[in-house]
């Protein structure tokens, strides 16, 4: 099992379409697996500095890696492992990689933490958090080394559940926007 979050900068005419700039991947003990910036493929024109932190002096980093590395390194660090996120289709569809939807665990499609919400919505982690960890996460700019640890935390609680609903082919998720379907096989 790991987790994934990743944080998207703009790129095209004002910045609307979203390109990977930085990932992170954690085991299920928290333990920091991959964490590294990702040089942009095209010009940046938004980098969101507000919600992600992200600034261009971070294209200097020494931690910044080529699109295709980290998209080789992500893959070898998942295949075959269960999936832990939030809108985990954003992170697959901004790295363009497609997975198994069985083996991806997505703690903002999963029915009975929205039930418990009592929101038809995508819910937010941090209302995730509060509400099964009570506990305030995810405030300024994204950090995606604390959303693969929350969402992890947050998965944790119903794990047993999840699994034993998966186990007798009665998926407990909301699927995620058709737009993103052909990121999960």
């Amino acid at each position: 099992i790991v987790a994934i979050s990743c944080v998207s900068v703009g790129t095209g005419r004002g910045g609307r379409k979203p390109m990977v700039f930085r990932v992170a991947i954690t085991d299920l003990w928290g333990e920091v697996l991959l964490n590294t910036y990702v040089f942009p493929q095209k010009p940046v024109t938004h980098y969101r500095t507000e919600q992600t932190g992200i600034t261009p002096h971070h294209l200097s980093s020494s931690s910044c890696m080529s699109f295709q590395a980290v998209q080789d390194k992500v893959i070898g660090l998942i295949d075959g492992k269960i999936i832990v996120g939030h809108c985990i289709w954003l992170d697959l569809s901004v790295l363009d990689i497609s997975y198994p939807a069985r083996y991806t665990c997505d703690v903002a499609l999963y029915q009975p933490f929205r039930n418990a919400l009592n929101t038809p919505l995508i819910p937010g982690l941090s209302a995730l958090a509060w509400t099964f960890l009570q506990c305030q996460c995810c405030t300024g700019a994204k950090n995606p080394l604390e959303y693969c640890r929350v969402t992890l935390d947050i998965w944790y609680y119903q794990w047993q559940a999840w699994e034993e609903a998966v186990h007798d082919f009665n998926w407990p998720c909301q699927l995620p926007p058709s737009q993103y379907f052909h990121y999960f096989t």
